[in-house]
């Protein structure tokens, strides 16, 4: 059995790399990942990480629920409702799955820690603790694809990876917003049952007669609880950032950016063309090419999830959270 990608940050995928299982140091694990990405709109290639967070607010008792996206609620409720999935997922899941993932990071990555790119180490550790939450593992792999993407075994301690074109890519505000949606994904077991859903819709591939039929259906409905779980992450990245103008930069980034043109990028230009594609897409015809586009992508398309992200920031759901957060801040500073 091989490590199954669980999630990750990049551009939206036709094909599940998740839904083929590999050992070894694979390729589907290192580009086939979903992603998310942030941008200030400066290099920092070769510059140190400055960490100055001093006036972060803290979400003391934030729950996975205080932040989750509509769709994901509904979309969680359809997964949990599929016969058997908890049972074939930990029935397929042990401590083999566990070790070839473990063999591969400490194999091939580097691993972050105190005594190993401390400041990497330190924007995970803060981005946990808005979030409150424990921090994963972290490893930087070697790779020219720019994505991060998280990985979970029910019941094990979980890992983030991120690679370093990315890091190159993005600022130290949008790693560090990167690195608080897939901690997202762990905040609301996101990995969890995306393992289980891939491993349900493999299996269905194997049964006779009408099992590749029972194997799309399931995967056309994986992909729209994908869609709606990257907008959950997308939240907690804001919720870390605490400025959607940092989130918005890194789908705008990983849209169509580079670090050559970063200082050129504008962000208000990139959500008035969200609304352009909005306008383009409200007629008959549009909402069926809209559609047919999309029911097969296992991210949102970034014009939409920059969309999402400025509607959010301006929502009473997310000034209370931020007023709710500094009065229990003060309280306990008092």
């Amino acid at each position: 059995m091989a490590s199954v990608p669980l999630s990750s940050l990049c551009l939206p995928q036709r094909k599940l790399s998740s839904l083929s299982f590999s050992f070894g140091i694979s390729d589907n694990l290192r580009s086939g990942l979903a992603s998310v990405g942030f941008n200030s709109g400066k290099k920092n290639s070769g510059v140190r990480f400055s960490i100055c967070r001093a006036a972060a607010v803290v979400f003391r008792d934030l729950d996975a629920d205080d932040f989750r996206h509509p769709l994901d609620k509904q979309n969680t409720l359809l997964l949990r409702a599929i016969p058997g999935l908890n049972e074939l997922g930990k029935a397929l899941l042990g401590s083999m799955t566990e070790q070839i993932m473990l063999l591969e990071n400490i194999g091939t990555s580097v691993l972050v820690s105190k005594n190993q790119l401390y400041e990497l180490h330190q924007l995970m550790t803060e981005a946990a603790e808005i979030l409150n939450l424990e921090p994963p593992d972290l490893y930087v792999r070697q790779s020219p694809v720019p994505n991060a993407y998280t990985l979970a075994i029910s019941g094990k301690k979980p890992f983030v990876v991120v690679h370093t074109s990315l890091v190159e890519l993005l600022t130290r505000k949008e790693l560090q917003a990167v690195l608080a949606h897939e901690l997202g994904h762990l905040k609301c077991d996101h990995g969890v049952w995306l393992t289980f859903a891939n491993i349900l819709t493999l299996g269905a591939y194997t049964l006779p007669g009408l099992g590749q039929l029972i194997a799309q259906s399931l995967e056309e409905q994986l992909f729209r609880w994908l869609r709606a779980a990257e907008l959950t992450c997308d939240r907690a990245a804001l919720l870390v950032a605490q400025d959607p103008k940092v989130v918005i930069s890194v789908l705008m980034k990983l849209a169509g950016g580079s670090p050559s043109v970063a200082d050129q990028l504008n962000v208000d230009a990139f959500l008035e063309q969200a609304r352009s594609y909005d306008k383009a897409s409200s007629s008959p015809m549009g909402w069926y090419i809209r559609n047919a586009q999309t029911r097969q992508l296992s991210h949102p398309l970034p014009v939409l999830r920059a969309r999402e992200i400025d509607e959010w920031s301006r929502s009473r759901e997310y000034r209370t959270l931020l007023k709710r957060a500094l009065e229990r801040n003060a309280v306990q500073n008092v």
